[in-house]
């Protein structure tokens, strides 16, 4: 089965040049998880749960575009802002979080700017989730 991610989990992105760390915000009082607060699905809020992952090497993103362009082509990643308004997928299919499906370890992110999202570190490592 897979963990359960928790704030502090580790997170990679295929986009970006550096790893980062997932933030869950309780929606209620906090559901821990090896007493820090458990992620759902809905923890995809870019910079407050999803931190940046450095620099941004995406040409689908504009920043990435406009500055790959002005330096005539040559690829100029630029800084990451997630853009990432869809929830993580698929999410626990019985274990819930005040009716929001828990995160773990095997769901995935996308961004917009084309970079696929993963939890590299769950953040815990004795809870399962179904």
């Amino acid at each position: 089965m897979p963990k359960l991610v928790v704030t502090g989990a580790q997170t990679q992105c295929t986009m970006g040049m550096a790893p980062s760390t997932l933030i869950a915000i309780p929606k209620g009082p906090p559901v821990l998880g090896n007493y820090v607060p458990a992620a759902t699905i809905m923890d995809n809020i870019p910079v407050a749960n999803v931190v940046p992952f450095g620099m941004c090497q995406s040409i689908a993103n504009p920043v990435v575009a406009a500055a790959t362009a002005a330096a005539s082509g040559v690829l100029t990643p630029m800084p990451c802002i997630p853009a990432t308004p869809m929830p993580w997928a698929p999410g626990a299919t019985k274990t819930m979080i005040y009716g929001t499906p828990a995160l773990h370890q095997s769901c995935k992110l996308n961004c917009l700017w084309a970079g696929v999202i993963s939890i590299t570190n769950p953040g815990q490592t004795n809870i399962d989730v179904a």
